[in-house]
This record gives structure tokens, C-alpha cells and sequence, in this order.
């Protein structure tokens, strides 16, 4: 190993808890795409139904009930058996085919996914299926398949096999809970133990339950007090979200098995949650592509909405609303704008693996479209579309001498982190600023103030530097872009009409650019990019206002 790449390494490595380090050598040594233990006898369901109706498969998950499937937007057919352990689409897509969502289309006929369920069983006997993260959820799918009323049609020989099935599923993740990953995959390991502890009855069940005091701190420590999830990212957010309400929605109808500490928890949880996803939801009614964030594979905020209030869940709003102050979110509206700004380092600090260099950088809306977008993801592969999705100048802020703001490197590692400071938030305005790792000494301060309908930007560098690059990204679906160079002026044209007038930075060569922009897994999009250059930057102001 070259030098640079071990002091990268141990940069990367030097912020991972004990725990992760440990864990990381087991998973090296420990053969952990196999089954665990032997399945013993089928333990009894503790209930057949649920308080409220499970939400369906994500709009990714497809299958044609025979041996087709389009998941996150890369279609296969297998031309003979089903192969679940198949690699030609990548580890995200076998696992996502392992996972079962798509079992959970409506559309679906009974037969056809106690089918599926029963090659599974016979079928995969080692491989990506086995793995912790695949259980976890597989564990969510089927039983929500079990507690839903004609989903799965069994008779007696087939409901044993699956549930003794599961018991060897759930005790295999019970013995393999991802501490080395931490974040969204311990979480999700978490609430599969727990879930199958509630659905079961019987002594195993009953070791299953006793991981809800491991949940219930995890639960305090990753969902942030503002009620944003850790990892910062709302795609994630809004899957973890719809897990929790799956559990509550499972413990209000076994209330002699799962502790009234656990209900209250998940209630709690799921209401800020709810709260915080508002702030980063758009006037369309999507996310914003903050962090690892794409569209259709978590629900749309106003599904999980409506899901939570079938729980009788409220959205509880931030202390100070728009503020996400500890996941670094902040959203602006005033007249027909909506803005979207992210202000915080790679998080979390132990585990940042679906973090960008997105510091500082800031999604637009006018009215219900969006006219500036971050670029969100298209796969997790490392290479160069990985990299497109995580690089300073795929997002809209500023790039300080070709260096990327935090030490991003493979397909979800960060070595060097960015210093951000959140100086001043209020309803009107915003002070931030980044320090890139590579130049601690370099500060890119930005400031929005959106006042009588017109949102103003200022940016500033200080410190040594010999070259800025600003970028602001573009939505594709705009039908008119015109950069007016001699006047620093840029004319844009929604597709519903509005015009806008954005007044550039004087003493900057602007251009518009072709780029890329991933709003689903698996989809590429062309659109135009704006980009600046200059060598320094002492004052840089913008100006956005709507034009009659």
C-alpha cells in the first residue's frame, strides 16, 4: 500500500468507534453469507393482524410474478430459476431482490408470493441473502405479508415452513447485528430482532424482545433531537421512518408483549421524524436529494403521513420550524420560494457513508418547481458516477483550488472532513461557513437572506486560495435557461410559466455547462449547469426575484 493511501486509511479509520474495528475483523474472518443455526420448530404468531394496513411495495420494487424483476430502475429476467444470489446488477440490486419489498405489491396473487417465499427457502441457501442487512428487511417483509389480511394464502405445512424459516433468519441477525456499520443497517437490524420478537411467541421470541433495550438507545442516539435521522440523508430518513411505524403498528395489537416504553418511544420518534421530514420536503411533495437521497425508493412524505396518522401519530415540527439545527438543515421560505440549505460535515462522524460534499450548498424552489437541484444518486458502485454524486462541484456551492471539501474516496468512504459552522439562523436569514479539510486555514462563507419575496446570496473566501469554482446545478425540467454574460444576468423559464431573473457575482467568467443529475437509482439525466470561475472571491453576491 502506497503511502498516501494508508494515511488515507487511517484518516478514514482513526474516527470509527472500538466497536466498529472489532466488529470489522470478525466480519473478515467469520464466513457470514451462510445460514446460522439449524431451524428447530416453527414458533407460534403471537397475532394475524396489525392495528392499520401495512404500506405497499415502493414504487422501485416490481415484479411480474414469474421470474421478472425492476428493481431500482434496472430491469432483469432470469431465464430459468429465480437466482438470488445474483451479481450482473450489483450488490444494491441482490439485495433489494432479497429484501422482499416487491412481494408487497398489491397486485400480486397470493400463489405468486407464497411461491417466491418457498423457492427463497429452498433455494438460497448461502450468498447476499444471508447477509444482515437482506434479514433485516426480509424479516419486515414477510411479516408484514403475514399479518395482512389474504396477502398469503397457507395452509398448515406451508405456514410452518416460513415461520420456521424466519426463526432461522431472525436468530442468524440476531448473531450477526452489523455493530461495524452502525447507522441505518444496526438500526434496521434492531427493528427486524424486535419486530420478530413481537410476532412470535415463545422462548426464542422472548430472546428476541430483549434486544428492545438495544433499540430504544439506538433509537435516542440516531434519531437526532430536532428529529432528523443521523446520516442526514431524507431518503433514508423516510425508510427508517416507515420501519418504525411498521413496529408500532405490530406492538399495538400484542400490548401484554411489547412495554409500553417501547410504544411510547416509537410514537415519540416517529412524530419528530415526521416533523423533521417536512422541513426537507419540497413544495412538490418530494425530498430533497440531500446526502445518499434519490426518489421511489422510500415513500413519499405524504404517504408516510398519511400512514402515521392511521397510528394516530402527529408530526411534531422542530423547536424553531424549518431549523433541523443538529442535522444541519435549514429551509427558508418567503414569497414564492422555498429554499433547502445544508450546513453540516459529513455525518455521522463514525459512520459518513452516504455523505457528500454538499457543504453549504442549497436546493430552489419556486412555487411547486424546482429550479436548482442537488444531483442525488444513481448507484452505489464505486467509479466515476459514484464519485459525480459526492464531489464538491456536483452540488451548488463553492470549490476552493480543485479540492473536494471533505476526503470522499471509493463508494461510501470520508478520510478528511470538512469544517461547518452554522453562525446565525433565523426566519429571514442564514450564516454559514465551510473550511475544506485539505485547507484549514480557507473559509467559504455564505450567507441567504430571503426578505420581501427576493432571496439574496453572498459569498465569501478567506484565507489563501488561487482558485474558486461556483457551481449551481439546474433542474432539467426547465424550458428556458439564458445566461446573458455581458449583464451577469440569468434568464429561466419554468415549465409552468414563471420567470425568474437571477443577478450573478460580477468579476466571474460564467458559463453553462452540461451535467448530470440523478433523481432515481439507475436514471441519468442531462442538464445544465452553471459555473463560475475565478481566482478570488472577496464578495460574491446574488440576487433571485421573480419577474412579472
Amino acid at each position: 500500500m502506497k503511502f498516501a493511501d494508508l494515511a488515507r486509511t487511517l484518516r478514514t479509520a482513526r474516527r470509527y468507534r472500538a466497536v466498529q474495528l472489532l466488529a470489522q475483523i470478525r466480519h473478515r474472518v467469520l464466513d457470514e453469507g451462510r445460514p446460522g443455526v439449524e431451524p428447530g420448530q416453527a414458533p407460534p404468531l403471537a397475532t394475524t393482524t396489525a392495528k392499520t394496513a401495512f404500506l405497499p411495495a415502493p414504487a422501485h420494487a416490481k415484479f411480474d410474478g414469474e421470474r421478472g424483476f425492476e428493481l431500482i430502475a434496472r430491469p432483469h429476467r432470469f431465464d430459468d430459476a429465480i437466482d438470488w444470489d445474483h451479481q450482473g446488477q450489483g450488490a444494491l440490486w441482490v439485495y433489494h431482490l432479497n429484501q422482499f419489498d416487491w412481494a408487497r405489491d398489491p397486485g400480486l396473487a397470493p400463489a405468486v408470493r407464497v411461491r417466491a417465499i418457498e423457492d427463497w427457502i429452498e433455494n438460497c441457501q448461502r450468498g447476499a441473502g444471508w447477509a444482515a442487512h437482506p434479514i433485516s428487511l426480509r424479516i419486515l417483509s414477510w411479516g408484514k405479508l403475514m399479518l395482512t389480511s389474504g396477502a398469503l394464502e397457507l395452509d398448515a405445512a406451508q405456514s410452518a415452513s416460513i415461520r420456521r424459516s424466519l426463526a432461522q433468519q431472525v436468530e442468524t441477525l440476531s448473531q450477526r447485528i452489523e455493530w461495524r456499520l452502525q447507522a441505518n443497517h444496526l438500526f434496521s437490524n434492531l427493528l427486524g430482532v424486535v419486530f420478530a420478537g413481537l410476532l412470535f411467541e415463545g422462548g426464542r421470541a422472548a430472546r428476541w424482545r430483549a434486544f428492545e433495550a438495544r433499540l430504544r438507545r439506538e433509537l435516542s442516539i440516531q434519531i437526532l433531537p430536532d428529529g432528523a435521522h443521523i446520516e442526514r440523508s431524507p431518503m433514508y430518513h423516510g425508510l427508517l421512518l416507515e420501519n418504525v411505524l411498521d413496529l408500532l403498528n405490530l406492538a399495538l395489537v400484542v400490548p401484554g408483549t411489547a412495554s409500553s416504553g417501547l410504544v411510547t418511544d416509537l410514537r415519540l420518534a416517529a412524530g419528530r421524524m415526521l416533523g423533521a421530514h417536512r422541513v426537507w420536503t419540497h413544495p412538490d411533495g418530494e425530498i430533497a436529494l440531500l446526502s445518499d437521497a434519490a426518489f421511489d425508493i422510500a415513500h413519499p412524505p405524504d404517504r408516510l403521513r398519511d400512514y402515521a396518522a392511521r397510528l394516530e401519530v402527529q408530526p411534531q415540527d422542530p423547536p424553531c420550524y424549518g431549523h433541523l439545527d443538529d442535522a444541519g438543515v435549514f429551509r427558508l421560505d418567503g414569497g414564492a420560494f422555498t429554499l433547502i440549505a445544508s450546513a453540516a460535515p459529513p455525518s455521522p462522524v463514525y459512520q459518513p457513508g452516504h455523505a457528500h460534499c454538499d457543504a453549504l450548498s442549497f436546493e430552489l424552489s419556486v412555487g411547486e418547481e424546482r429550479v436548482v437541484t442537488d444531483t442525488g444518486v444513481t448507484e452505489y458502485i464505486a467509479g466515476s458516477l459514484r464519485e459525480a454524486s459526492r464531489t464538491t462541484r456536483s452540488h451548488a456551492t463553492v470549490q476552493i483550488d480543485a479540492q473536494e471539501q471533505s476526503e470522499i474516496w471509493s463508494a461510501h468512504r470520508v478520510g478528511g472532513r470538512a469544517r461547518v459552522s452554522v453562525h446565525h439562523a433565523d426566519a429571514e436569514r442564514l450564516v454559514m461557513s465551510c473550511s475544506p479539510w485539505s485547507r484549514p486555514s480557507t473559509q467559504h462563507r455564505r450567507s441567504f437572506r430571503l426578505h420581501q419575496g427576493v432571496l439574496e446570496i453572498e459569498d465569501q473566501i478567506e484565507g489563501p486560495h488561487r482558485e474558486v469554482r461556483i457551481v449551481l446545478p439546474l433542474a432539467p425540467e426547465l424550458t428556458k435557461v439564458v445566461l446573458v454574460a455581458e449583464t451577469g444576468v440569468l434568464d429561466i423559464e419554468t415549465r409552468g410559466g414563471k420567470r425568474l431573473q437571477v443577478e450573478l457575482p460580477d468579476g466571474i467568467a460564467w458559463r453553462l455547462e452540461q451535467g448530470l443529475y440523478f433523481p432515481r437509482f439507475g436514471e441519468r439525466v442531462e442538464r445544465e449547469t452553471l459555473v463560475g470561475k475565478t481566482a478570488s472571491l472577496a464578495e460574491g453576491k446574488w440576487r433571485f426575484r421573480l419577474r412579472t
